[in-house]
């Protein structure tokens, strides 16, 4: 019995046909009086199946002793269940089919957890029978959803004469930023490859060597700490273009995230999209990512704070630091004193402030323990600054200017969930620019690159590299969905004597530049033209195309948030011998 049609594709326009599925038994009912009926499923649909016993002792015998799971193969009639038993709820609702002929092509071991209904089991169990996990019908339209996204891309990058091109798995350890994950050399006995953090180097070659368009859907490895939203091995869309200038390579992209909202939501995106500089976001939203789907901007109350009876806010003003705040509308009876006093105030010193003051706009007034420093003007400077009405909750933070803005941020993001600021449907994008070359590490007493070393610093700024070098701004962008980087690029540095000068604000010697860059700087010496791109994290996109807000779901066999895989137990030991031959003698840490 070959298979004829999918679960999902039997309509009334096929009644009276003879067909041959196969799929998994999604149900089992037994209605007596020699009826039996399955839900049929694949990853296409479901189908009903009814097995009339009195046609067949045989099927008979084999229906009865059916069981969730089963994997069978069914051949029979389409017929049409009859107005009243159609089932609105399946696109196959309006068919069944009578079997007339069954076979049985694997059995099921009781499953761990339910396909679909039941309580979500724990994610552990999930991951050890991902096999399983992955039948469930969420999980499979998320991968579905991924297959879409990349044939999306390929069409068009592909429209656009760009070249799908890959780069090596294996590559020179080049460590700066996350840890690279090595991998030893049999045949060069104490070498090691690193697995690619991303292609950027040799994308950057391949501009050299004249591919002015490439892109590619690569694998990426990085050996860091895990959250929801990252994993040790992660895929990205990676983008390189040559004789460009920043904004050619943002409108590209715009162009992209367009075609792909078309394709897979069916949503016009007005282009282009939002731009806004490094310094304007963390201004106003005290994040480098924020979440533009609602309002609740950061506010400076600095200067009436100086110029308050609250010692608290004026010390903070008198050692450099910043007085900011939030206005959550309509929120003053939404959260009660001990939640503010405890729970918010724990959460904001999570991010390391000391404390969270809070004031209640009512009658045109301020209605908090500390309103009584502040004078009446006092009172109304504040509530026109924060655009106070009654009924708003305003929340401050005063600390170091830093302190001020991850501690908002994290609140804003929040509060405006717990209130629902916003539809999780909705979608918006938008750059963020200018960012910092480099930043300052005060435990290493010297800069760090902001994105990466080879980012091309922004010509009006190249006077402060000697003299500011936290001044200078990079010609490098970050595109960003609903609070997530969902992007990140540069115009890159294509003149070998400026990269040696932002290596020179690294502390990268010239020497050691060779050494672990040599390559790179020697392609740039034969001719670079002006280039630069973006990579986009593809796993992260289907996670927020799906709704989702875990980045697991939406890849097929993903990692623990200890990088470990409970479906097949990677990673392992592994034999004496493998480690003789590449020359490795292991060393366990001492048991605590």
């Amino acid at each position: 019995m070959h298979r004829t049609h999918h679960c999902g594709e039997l309509r009334r326009s096929h009644v009276g046909q003879v067909v041959t599925l196969g799929g998994w038994v999604n149900s089992y009912r037994d209605h007596g009086e020699n009826l039996v009926f399955i839900d049929l499923r694949d990853r296409y649909g479901k189908t009903q199946i009814v097995f009339n016993t009195e046609d067949s002792s045989e099927i008979d015998s084999l229906a009865r002793r059916l069981r969730r799971e089963d994997v069978v193969k069914v051949r029979g009639e389409v017929r049409y269940r009859g107005d009243a038993l159609v089932n609105p709820k399946l696109a196959t609702g309006e068919i069944e089919v009578r079997v007339q002929g069954l076979e049985i092509l694997s059995r099921s071991k009781t499953p761990p957890f339910e396909v679909e209904g039941g309580d979500l089991p724990n994610e552990e169990l999930r991951l050890k029978y991902r096999f399983v996990d992955l039948r469930r019908p969420e999980l499979q339209k998320s991968i579905i959803l991924r297959h879409q996204l990349t044939q999306a891309v390929r069409e068009y990058f592909n429209a656009r004469d760009f070249l799908e091109i890959e780069t090596p798995m294996l590559g020179r350890s080049t460590p700066e930023g996350a840890r690279d994950y090595l991998v030893p050399s049999r045949v060069h006995p104490g070498s090691f490859y690193a697995l690619p953090q991303s292609p950027q180097i040799y994308k950057q070659i391949l501009m050299v060597a004249g591919f002015d368009r490439y892109y590619q859907i690569a694998r990426c490895f990085r050996d860091e700490d895990l959250r929801a939203d990252r994993q040790p091995e992660f895929t990205q869309i990676d983008v390189e273009m040559a004789f460009v200038e920043r904004d050619d390579i943002l409108n590209m992209i715009d162009g992209l995230v367009a075609h792909v909202m078309k394709s897979i939501r069916s949503v016009e995106i007005p282009l282009p999209l939002p731009r806004y500089t490094y310094a304007d976001v963390m201004e106003r939203f005290g994040s480098d990512k924020p979440d533009l789907r609602f309002g609740m901007e950061l506010i400076d109350i600095g200067a009436i704070a100086a110029a308050s009876e609250f010692s608290v806010f004026r010390n903070v003003i008198g050692s450099g630091g910043r007085v900011r705040g939030i206005n959550v509308k309509g929120a003053a009876e939404k959260y009660s004193r001990r939640l503010l006093d405890v729970d918010l105030k724990n959460f904001v010193g999570e991010f390391g402030a000391k404390g969270l003051a809070y004031m209640k706009v009512a009658g045109g007034k301020l209605e908090s323990t500390i309103a009584k420093f502040f004078s009446d003007e006092q009172q109304q400077q504040i509530i026109q600054k924060m655009s106070g009405e009654d009924g708003d909750l305003l929340l401050f933070v005063a600390d170091q200017p830093k302190v001020t803005s991850a501690a908002l941020s994290a609140l804003r993001n929040r509060l405006a969930k717990e209130l629902k600021l916003y539809d999780p449907s909705d979608f918006r994008c938008h750059w963020v620019i200018d960012f910092p070359l480099v930043n300052w590490n005060p435990e290493e007493q010297r800069f760090d690159a902001e994105h990466h070393p080879f980012c091309q610093p922004n010509p009006e700024d190249v006077s402060y590299m000697t003299t500011d070098p936290g001044r200078v701004r990079a010609d490098s962008y970050d595109l960003v969905v609903n609070g997530y980087e969902a992007a990140s690029g540069s115009v890159r540095i294509h003149d070998s004597a400026v990269q040696q000068q932002v290596f020179d604000l690294l502390k990268i010697n010239p020497e050691e530049a060779e050494r672990r860059f040599g390559f790179l700087l020697e392609a740039l010496r034969y001719g670079a033209p002006p280039h630069g791109g973006v990579g986009m994290g593809l796993d992260r996109w289907v996670m927020l195309l799906a709704g989702d807000d875990n980045i697991r779901d939406v890849i097929a066999f993903p990692k623990t948030q200890k990088a470990a895989d409970l479906l097949t137990g990677a990673p392992s030991g592994v034999d004496d011998r493998q480690l003789r031959d590449l020359h490795i003698q292991v060393q366990l840490p001492e048991e605590k």
